[in-house]
């Protein structure tokens, strides 16, 4: 089998027309490249130049080869450069898994800065509960996870991307709307509450039953659901009222309204929404390692986009 080398010699002959000036372009002597062609001659059993004293031209066997061996040339350069951009995270494809809120709020800031950072990786997203990634992290259907804290896995790393706090959602004609800007909890307590279901959204669910435990409420649950835009339609529907991320109201349906929590210091140092990135630390592919180095900075300052 013919080599790169020899394509090489030989194209550098065909357009130069002259082995002198080939083997000058080519920083080698000229006997050297006088044997890379008779190689080549001899692996294609033809002959690809007709040589004299005066001059050298292509055969029609030389002729055919030419455009062939250009492409192949061309190709092993474009494959190099290829299999050099994987390897260093400049290439390649990332399955990002994310939450409905985080696809609304971390997620663009973190398209935005893979644009910028990685514009050859190709990104597949896929909308999951932090359930579902954390079990496509494990299998490895998932690179990397935007999901809320939620019990560890082996081999599972993560860490805190952006904070976050739980509002009040309330249909646009409820009565609380006129008392004030904040509402205490102990408001909610006669409220149909549209709660979060236990198996697919456990750090809510868990974060509101904290919250109403430290004012001294009580919940009256009526609906459950695993995702916040779900309890938004409840709530815009006039069922009840919900607790949600202060970064919903930037998508949330029309028909519903917000108000920030009241209460005592210890109820607002627990009103506090963590998401967090995570990846399996197994993972070796670059550029999932080169994404998550750009996630070092905190994904709460829109600001670090622009500077980007």
């Amino acid at each position: 089998m013919f080599t790169l080398i020899q394509l090489e010699s030989f194209v550098a002959v065909a357009e130069e027309l002259h082995f002198g000036a080939a083997a000058e372009r080519l920083n080698m002597t000229q006997p050297p490249l006088s044997r890379q062609i008779q190689l080549l001659e001899k692996e294609l059993h033809a002959q690809l130049f007709d040589r004299t004293s005066r001059r050298v031209e292509l055969t029609a066997a030389g002729r055919t080869l030419l455009p062939s061996a250009r492409q192949i040339l061309d190709l092993s350069i474009k494959t190099q450069l290829d299999v050099q951009r994987v390897a260093t995270g400049d290439a390649g494809a990332v399955t990002i898994g994310y939450t409905a809120i985080a696809g609304q709020s971390a997620l663009p800031r973190l398209l935005r800065r893979s644009a910028s950072e990685q514009p050859g990786v190709s990104l597949l997203l896929r909308e999951l509960v932090s359930t579902d990634q954390m079990d496509g992290l494990v299998k490895g259907t998932v690179d990397i996870g935007l999901l809320r804290p939620i019990v560890a896995r082996p081999g599972i790393k993560y860490r805190p991307v952006m904070q976050d706090r739980l509002v009040i959602a309330l249909p646009a004609e409820s009565p609380l709307l006129e008392e004030r800007e904040s509402l205490p909890l102990q408001a909610l307590s006669g409220e149909p509450l549209m709660m979060y279901s236990t198996s697919e959204a456990r750090y809510f669910h868990d974060l509101v039953l904290r919250l109403f435990a430290s004012a001294g409420a009580e919940p009256r649950i009526t609906q459950y659901a695993s995702q916040v835009p779900a309890l938004l339609a409840f709530v815009e529907a006039g069922l009840g009222v919900t607790l949600v991320p202060a970064s919903t109201r930037a998508f949330s349906p029309p028909g519903v309204r917000f108000r920030e929590i009241e209460g005592s210091h210890g109820t607002q140092a627990l009103n506090r929404v963590d998401l967090e990135v995570a990846w399996n630390e197994n993972n070796t592919n670059p550029a999932v390692l080169k994404l998550l180095s750009l996630l070092d900075g905190n994904l709460d300052d829109p600001s670090a986009d622009a500077a980007d």
